[in-house]
């Protein structure tokens, strides 16, 4: 038996008004996914534990089969396993976003946070952004290391976890009351700013009509973290399909095989077809167990708050992975059981992650069932099925 997850990043949500009070997952055209629900089981899980902030590190810790509440230790750290830091006992990890802020304001604590990925830009340009503020600000005990897109790493020596606001969670507002406490991390954000704001790729961003990145933005310390390896705890080899860091960093941390895949972005346009096929390659060829396919676009539309590419992105992930991986493991004659689902809801209207269960699909290729339901929220709520800790799903899953 092969087992496949596909993670639809953020795809659940809540009803719309635009969309006739209908939830993106529910609203769009999700023939594949669709067919796996009449096919298969439906039901909800809760993948944050209560009482832990909604995010896409502890949903997809749970989802993974480890208790964030024993094996969470910060995203950030996570993010350094995959771009290959390797941190100390003493070391703090921090995301460092770069983000839009407004530029018309004089006083940096008054601008208004714009966008928190700075229009999903591309590793080649925030490369050469983060070269930037790392010659004029870098030193002992700040070190920056270049990430994926928008999303970048500082290892701060013998610092402390501290709480630090989620740029996503406050977009549109001014950023005075949420920068950081600590003197230190908020000048060097102020600094940031006065690096980038007429920085050439910046100003050549502009004339192109796209957002600058004009400022590094801290968020989500944490310490060094321990997985236990996922082989070990599940029995079954397993590979990761990811274009972010934090993914990659879980994957390694827990000895997963990393997959990298040419074209694949984090965005809305990403490489589905290559993620699709690397899952099959694994399966089929490479004879690993088990593969987790983790697609970042339904989160990034949620949080620009844009309904139309939300559901493009559920579309997107139907027609050109979901359904190619069933055709291509159909066609191998192998058993297998898929389950697609979110890590969290990303809903439109708050723009950031929520903490509601979310609605999975289980489909068996030996165990065919003959169901009415689609996919969707509402579908998986009325089914009754339920599971209430999310770490608990794994073993579900591979149960058979």
């Amino acid at each position: 038996m092969k087992y496949v997850v596909v993670l639809g990043d953020g795809m659940a949500d809540r009803p719309l008004e635009e969309l006739n009070n209908k939830t993106p997952l529910e609203y769009a055209v999700t023939p594949v996914m669709d067919e796996l629900a009449a096919k298969g089981e439906i039901g909800m899980v809760h993948t944050i534990p209560d009482g832990m902030k909604p995010g896409s590190d502890t949903a997809n810790l749970s989802v993974l089969g480890y208790d964030p509440q024993k094996y969470y230790s910060g995203r950030s750290p996570l993010e350094a396993l995959s771009i290959g830091v390797a941190m100390k006992d003493t070391d703090i990890a921090l995301r460092c976003n770069i983000v839009t802020l407004s530029e018309e304001e004089d006083v940096y604590e008054e601008k208004t946070i714009i966008d928190h990925s700075s229009d999903e830009i591309p590793t080649e340009e925030a490369a050469i952004l983060i070269d930037a503020v790392r010659k004029e600000l870098e030193n002992e005990i700040y070190k920056l290391y270049v990430g994926t897109s928008y999303r970048h790493l500082l290892i701060w020596d013998k610092g402390e976890v501290i709480d630090l606001v989620q740029p996503h969670d406050v977009l549109g507002q001014t950023i005075g009351q949420h920068l950081p406490q600590d003197a230190a991390l908020r000048e060097m954000m102020k600094k940031s700013y006065d690096i980038l704001v007429n920085h050439p790729v910046n100003v050549e961003r502009k004339k192109k009509g796209l957002r600058p990145a004009n400022s590094c933005w801290f968020w989500g310390a944490g310490t060094k973290p321990a997985l236990s390896s996922f082989e070990e705890k599940t029995g079954k080899s397993g590979a990761m399909i990811s274009a972010v860091d934090l993914l990659k960093g879980i994957a390694v941390g827990s000895d997963m095989k990393v997959i990298e895949v040419e074209g694949a972005n984090g965005g809305l346009h990403t490489n589905y077809e290559g993620k699709a096929q690397a899952a099959i390659d694994v399966l089929t060829k490479d004879g690993y167990d088990f593969v987790y396919v983790h697609v970042e676009a339904p989160d990034e539309m949620g949080h620009q708050g844009s309904i139309e590419k939300k559901v493009q992105s559920i579309e997107l992930l139907d027609q050109r992975l979901i359904r190619v991986i069933k055709e291509g493991l159909d066609a191998s004659g192998e058993d297998y059981r898929m389950i697609v689902l979110p890590d969290h809801p990303t809903p439109i209207c708050i723009r950031t992650h929520s903490s509601e269960s979310v609605p999975y699909v289980l489909y068996d290729s030996t165990n065919i069932q003959n169901n009415t339901w689609k996919y969707n929220e509402a579908e998986a709520q009325a089914s009754g099925n339920s599971i209430a800790k999310g770490h608990e799903l794994i073993d579900y899953f591979l149960s058979k």
